[in-house]
């Protein structure tokens, strides 16, 4: 009587859709508005729609203070700081997402493969991922960087490198314990090419951690770029970029202060708002949580 009336509710709360659920779940809402204001922001960039063209400069209004007709003022060559930081972050999103789509299919794919099959090739996946692992984030990316050669192109492939050991291990866990449950064993019996246990049977049970990855990974991706970008290895100026704002701001503090700020504020935003919608993704997709973010309910046992 008890389980089944402390049931009721999950299941009824795991009817409405997962959208509806990530709505409720206080962190989800909160990283869905930020997200969706930068993806505004970055969307005004990439239209032409921005106040001014972002290395446009305007020799006379240097060092203009927030106002009317500069929203966020202007730098030291009097280029618009409110349309360069909607150019920076369309940069950064578009990084981010180059970044972490290619690490996600590499590296998600890598771990379903070798948590499926096992053996040698799970063997040289695993020691493979710990090599990768051994160096920390940020060095691994300097190192690649400094090998391929500086812009936005190699900025993408050493973030994509770093983060795929870490798409290996989220995708890898979950196969173990899926390729023992009774219909793989089924499909196994009934003769399904490996394929089609993969792809229709393996991977839609593993896809909810991958896409909660998927979230978290870009806020550290914006932050892996926009770091190579204020060592100068990320993207090149004119071009403008968050991290590239800032680091030329930083002698600058004294006398233009909104220099530094409102890109510092923009990362950080980026930041948060993508970490709050990964935790709210991970709300609503694990079962063992209870619905819009609530306490995990306590599995009864059916005695």
């Amino acid at each position: 009587m008890t389980a089944a009336a402390d049931t009721v509710p999950v299941l009824a709360g795991r009817r409405d859709g997962w959208g509806r659920r990530l709505w409720r779940n206080r962190n989800g809402r909160v990283g869905v508005v930020v997200v969706g204001c930068l993806l505004a922001c970055a969307a005004v960039a990439g239209l032409g729609l921005t106040p001014y063209p972002p290395i446009e400069p305007h020799p006379v209004d240097r060092f203009a203070p927030p106002s009317g007709r500069y929203w966020l003022g202007t730098d030291q060559f009097g280029r618009d700081v409110a349309s360069r930081i909607a150019a920076g972050m369309l940069a950064s999103l578009r990084v981010a997402a180059l970044s972490v789509a290619l690490a996600t299919v590499v590296g998600g794919l890598m771990g379903i493969v070798a948590g499926f099959f096992g053996g040698w090739l799970d063997r040289v996946v695993g020691r493979v991922t710990d090599v990768l692992f051994a160096f920390p984030a940020i060095l691994l990316a300097l190192a690649i960087v400094a090998a391929l050669g500086r812009g936005w192109t190699n900025t993408v492939i050493a973030i994509a490198v770093v983060y795929t050991p870490i798409f290996v291990r989220v995708a890898r866990g979950p196969v173990l314990s899926v390729r023992e449950m009774d219909y793989i064993r089924a499909g196994r019996v009934l003769g399904f090419s490996p394929r089609r246990l993969l792809f229709r049977h393996v991977l839609p049970n593993v896809a909810a951690p991958l896409i909660v990855q998927v979230a978290l990974a870009l806020s550290w991706a914006i932050l892996t770029e926009s770091s190579l970008s204020f060592l100068g290895l990320g993207t090149q100026p004119p071009e403008p970029s968050l991290g590239l704002m800032v680091s030329e701001s930083r002698t600058l503090f004294v006398r233009a202060w909104w220099l530094l700020l409102f890109p510092s504020l923009a990362i950080v935003l980026a930041v948060i708002g993508l970490n709050l919608l990964g935790d709210g993704l991970r709300d609503v997709l694990d079962p063992t949580r209870a619905p819009a973010g609530g306490p995990a309910r306590r599995r009864e046992s059916p005695a």
